[in-house]
């Protein structure tokens, strides 16, 4: 039986003073630990997303009335509250759990050798994010599910999602200067491309807020707008997103591109195409909850897909690391598809 050395106070004390130092002191992730945790704070992401959808889909969004205590006596949902305060109480919990998950990345990026700065730097930000949505999850509650405070929140939940696919995809990385993989014109393409899908998206907020699907039983505001006007402006932007990424595919060939920008903007188009099926099902059924909640997962994978295009048309040689504290081996593991 190994025995386990019993901590000193010094121990103790330096754990205290900086805990993130102390674990990254004593273990050493490898590359393949440090990614599953990024994916693992990117697939949260997305969970809470989807649940947050699910909430406001079963007219759960004020089944705790009050945040943060679940009512003004309890800090749990309680059995008078019915499914409905089980349901929104889930939630919260659920950021416990991408809380966790966040940590575990800060952790392993923190305790990867050689440290990587940059790194550790997008686990922190993602933590911000969180708490920062948490608070204005709290807002939306507490103003009676207004619109535009429900539009804002799930807003910063794709700002988080952009940080987690980036922190995922620089796991696979060196931290040399990035190199180009193609020429300037096809990265301003790319550019209007994210542009144009950040637009669809905050579009998708309005036509969310003016929508139907209030959240709650109760008389929720509505965004004063024609809701079937903003739903063919939001299809307008989603053909036009079709087309930019199905131009750059052809610029891509033309040029001779190398196989991952091309590989991702294939991914790219297929998440779109499903999508676009979901939407327009979705419209002529009028709004099933289940497709809803499908196409809210859709427009979480579009986004992510459109970013890994956009880290796809450059590349950071790992044979070198800056910022290294310690001489070690590089990450040369190979960024993976996307998955869904």
């Amino acid at each position: 039986m190994v025995r386990v050395p019993k901590p000193t106070r010094d121990d103790l004390v330096s754990a205290a003073r900086n805990p993130l130092a102390f674990i990254a002191d004593r273990w050493t992730p490898d590359p393949g630990t440090v990614r599953r945790a990024a994916l693992a704070a990117l697939v949260m992401a997305v969970v809470i997303v989807v649940t947050g959808g699910a909430v406001r889909l079963t007219g759960s969004g004020l089944g705790c009335p009050t945040w943060p205590k679940c009512t003004e006596d309890s800090i749990t949902a309680t059995r008078e509250m019915g499914v409905h305060g089980y349901i929104e109480f889930g939630n919260r919990l659920l950021t416990y759990v991408l809380c966790a998950a966040v940590g575990w990345a800060i952790v392993a990026a923190r305790s990867q050798k050689p440290y990587r700065r940059g790194l550790t730097r997008l686990g922190w930000a993602q933590f911000w994010v969180v708490m920062s949505n948490a608070v204005l999850g709290g807002i939306v509650v507490l103003v009676g599910l207004n619109p535009y405070t429900v539009a804002a929140h799930f807003l910063l939940s794709t700002a988080l999602i952009a940080v987690a696919a980036v922190m995922w995809h620089r796991t696979g990385e060196g931290d040399t200067a990035p190199r180009p993989l193609v020429g300037q014109a096809v990265r301003q393409l790319v550019a209007i491309l994210v542009g144009v899908t950040l637009l669809l998206i905050a579009v998708g907020t309005v036509v969310t807020g003016a929508g139907p699907h209030a959240g709650d039983s109760s008389e929720v505001h509505r965004i004063p707008l024609n809701w079937e006007n903003v739903t063919k402006l939001h299809a307008v932007l989603a053909w036009i997103v079709v087309t930019l990424t199905f131009a750059l595919w052809f610029v891509l060939k033309a040029v001779d591109a190398p196989r991952e920008p091309l590989n991702r903007t294939r991914d790219l188009f297929l998440v779109l195409l499903a999508q676009g099926v979901v939407g327009y099902v979705q419209y002529f059924t009028d709004l099933p909850e289940i497709l809803v909640g499908a196409h809210m997962l859709g427009s979480c994978l579009v986004w992510i897909a459109t970013l890994r295009v956009l880290l796809s048309l450059r590349e950071r040689p790992a044979d070198e690391v800056e910022g290294a504290d310690v001489p070690g081996p590089a990450v040369t593991e190979t960024p993976v598809a996307a998955q869904g």
